[in-house]
């Protein structure tokens, strides 16, 4: 295409479309070799793929904007928050979907500001740890909500303390993850919401991540700190469809103790001449095939198939980490509680992970870089991988040269 071709003068054949798309698709990740570790969860299914496939075509152009239009939506969100509510200890109609994990965690600091502003506080700041998701850094900065952020203890947990030592009378929300996605980790729940209710303030669990895996991993009998709404004092919680819930993207979950707190999410608008608008998240137009995809994964799953597929995730997880800490020159960074973790070289031990990265990544391996090594997170699908990643991990470890100086980081601003 020329510069003065930048708008095509005529539509192409679907043929010649679908050519270019294949050859834009070609620098992609290729996640479905189970050589990728963030971004798309393998839920190692080809008859729940073939399902989500066919009601995305069903619904491809449907739009939940207006729920007179679409009863269908209606119930299966319904449907999908009660079962949430039931999964995670709370009562039904207790939330909403939302497009993805930042949308469940702007709404749920939006509902902290919003009882805020029913109190008079009008310069509210919320309290995290480092570690937390940066989603609510952005959503303060799109609130105008000021982030406390304060240091985790040694064990790269929250810590309670040095939370309750920055809470004022104008905080408005205190959040713990479940777990947090650097190192894999729950933080003190209990203890984090304690310090809120003493504070009279709202408290929000982030298990975007792990809410569609920790039920489960508990019914395995691994050990899982308290986390959900069954710890007195939380009042929200946030968790994500599209990832171990293995529904299409994006679909996420924003659930509350008190339904009452659902009602700060709306926004109704009856001065326009066209008619009364009203919506219950950020987006007016909603697509209707992650609503209904992710109300097919669930009914197609349930209990027992989320069971069996924790299972896998358990199983490659132990036997990643088994991997990593076979070579004395690595180690896994803290003590992970569920299916991620980050490792890097130890101490004096002359490796340089940026260069143990690089040889993986030649060898078609896509590990995230973070500032102190390298991060997987476990699909079902890695199960079958696990030993050609031990194999040329260990080739890494003593064939790799100089790190390339690869930057560190999860999402990115790409100029194209």
């Amino acid at each position: 295409m020329t510069d003065a071709e930048i708008f095509p003068t005529r539509g192409e054949p679907a043929a010649a479309v679908l050519e270019q798309l294949g050859t834009l698709r070609a620098g992609d990740i290729d996640w479905r070799s189970g050589r990728a570790f963030s971004l798309v969860y393998h839920p190692d299914d080809a008859e729940l793929e073939e399902l989500l496939h066919t009601v995305g075509r069903w619904f491809l152009h449907e739009n939940a904007l207006n729920p007179f239009k679409y009863p269908s939506l209606v119930t299966m969100e319904a449907e999908l928050v009660a079962m949430a509510a039931d999964l995670f200890g709370t009562v039904p109609k207790a939330g909403t979907l939302s497009s993805g994990g930042t949308e469940s965690i702007f709404l749920a600091v939006h509902t902290a500001r919003s009882v805020g502003d029913q109190r008079g506080i009008v310069a509210p700041n919320i309290v995290t740890a480092d570690t937390v998701h940066p989603a609510f850094a952005k959503a303060c900065h799109y609130l105008r909500v000021e982030h406390r952020r304060v240091p985790v203890r040694a064990d790269l947990r929250a810590d309670p303390e040095a939370m309750a030592a920055v809470v004022d009378d104008d905080t408005v929300l205190l959040v713990g993850s479940a777990p947090c996605y650097p190192y894999g980790v729950i933080d003190p729940i209990p203890e984090i919401a304690a310090v809120a209710s003493g504070h009279g303030t709202l408290c929000h669990v982030d298990a975007c991540l792990g809410g569609w895996l920790l039920p489960w991993w508990e019914r395995l009998g691994e050990p899982v700190a308290p986390w959900d709404f069954r710890v007195p004092g939380v009042t929200s919680l946030s968790a994500d469809l599209h990832k171990y819930g293995y529904a299409f993207k994006g679909a996420s979950l924003v659930l509350y103790r008190d339904p009452a707190l659902v009602q700060h999410q709306w926004f109704v608008y009856d001065a326009w001449p066209g008619g009364l608008y009203g919506s219950i998240t950020t987006a007016g137009t909603r697509p209707a095939a992650p609503i209904a995809g992710a109300w097919a994964a669930v009914r197609f799953l349930g209990a027992e198939g989320y069971l069996r597929k924790a299972a896998q995730v358990r199983d490659a997880t132990a036997a990643f980490r088994q991997a990593v800490e076979s070579h004395a020159g690595l180690a896994v960074t803290g003590s992970p509680d569920l299916s991620l973790f980050e490792f890097g070289a130890t101490p004096h031990s002359g490796l340089d992970i940026g260069g143990v990265g690089d040889v993986l990544d030649e060898r078609g391996w896509n590990l995230d870089r973070q500032p102190g090594g390298l991060h997987l997170m476990v699909s079902p699908y890695h199960v079958h991988v696990v030993e050609d990643f031990g194999r040329d991990l260990a080739d890494a470890v003593v064939h790799h040269g100089r790190s390339r100086g690869r930057t560190a980081g999860y999402g990115g601003i790409a100029d194209a």
